[in-house]
């Protein structure tokens, strides 16, 4: 069963042929959707965007995208140039929401074929609308401002790969990017004999960065908690038993700590299966299973299909349109 949250398109919303378990109308915070919804079990939560207060500015949605699994959430857009603007567009993807349309037509067939982010990646823009970070001020649109994009990779269970798959993702990426990676709080990057790692301590990385602008992609190995400063950050668990099972004993919490985030295993050898079970077990969702890979030969076949869902399709000098556009 799904809910509707309307405000503008309550009459075209309610006219749909679709099974309604609840049904609100006003304008709503992010904050009291949350509690209203906190304990209620449904499908999938239609949202008039207009009924979310203050919905023009992004750092809203992305509190939206916070506190609800944005699997869940189809967003209706309204004909406002700011949402409709490709920076807007770009951010919404950038945050996991892949479920947006401004066709009332194309909700039914979004509830039962939900996008992925090969439907949605035309509006992505990868040369890096920077999307702000909670309770910043909200990006001027009228500027344009752009900037690179930063993603930090940090290991939940122990040595789950980070500096190697730092390493690798700049080694695919740089082919038709401009890439930095750099290691915070360590000291690894040296075994790898590459004079363009670089190495910061965490006191230093905001400087780095800053000082780095001219890249379209700076990839970060974090050591230490410098997660505010990244645009996107990737999880890393190597889910064999007694890796779980340590990391499970030393918090029992870590899932919980980990909802909504981009979880990834890595050198993982699970099916399809496997993967179920442990979503249901823990209680999260993967974002992608990344099976072993040697930094010695040719992985650009697998390497390159984890990058493109991170959103780096240029990596396969495609432009993917999407198979169902369900924008217009």
């Amino acid at each position: 069963m799904n809910v509707i949250v309307s405000n503008k398109y309550q009459n075209l919303l309610n006219s749909l042929n679709i099974d309604i378990i609840k049904s609100i109308n006003g304008v709503f915070t992010v904050e009291e959707l949350k509690m209203q919804f906190a304990n209620f079990y449904f499908n999938k939560m239609i949202i008039d965007i207009t009924a979310i207060q203050d919905y023009e500015n992004i750092n809203v949605i992305q509190l939206l995208s916070v506190n609800f699994d944005m699997d869940k959430i189809i967003l209706l857009l309204d004909d406002s140039p700011k949402v409709n603007s490709p920076m807007y567009l770009s951010q919404l993807v950038s945050m996991g929401v892949y479920n947006f349309t401004r066709s009332v037509d194309a909700i039914p067939f979004l509830i039962t074929n939900p996008n992925s982010y090969k439907d949605v990646a035309q509006y992505h823009n990868l040369s890096g609308f920077k999307a702000p970070k909670l309770n910043e001020t909200s990006v001027d649109y009228s500027k344009g401002q752009i900037s690179k994009r930063v993603i930090g990779f940090r290991n939940i269970t122990s040595h789950a790969g980070s500096t190697t798959l730092v390493y690798l993702a700049k080694m695919y990426l740089e082919k038709v990017y401009k890439v930095k990676a750099v290691e915070v709080d360590g000291n690894d990057f040296q075994y790898f004999n590459d004079p363009n790692l670089d190495r910061t301590d965490s006191t230093s990385l905001d400087k780095y960065l800053n000082d780095h602008g001219e890249y379209d992609i700076v990839l970060v190995d974090l050591n230490t908690n410098c997660d505010n400063l990244c645009d996107d950050v990737i999880y890393l668990i190597e889910p064999g038993i007694l890796k779980l099972n340590k990391l499970i004993s030393e918090n029992k919490h870590i899932f919980k700590e980990l909802e909504n985030k981009k979880i990834v295993l890595n050198k993982s050898l699970l099916t399809d299966k496997d993967i179920s079970d442990f979503e249901e077990e823990s209680g999260s969702k993967v974002f992608y299973n990344l099976p072993p890979v040697d930094d010695n030969l040719d992985n650009q076949g697998i390497f390159n299909a984890f990058l493109s869902a991170l959103g780096f399709s240029r990596i396969n000098g495609q432009t993917d349109d999407g198979m169902f556009n369900v924008f217009n």
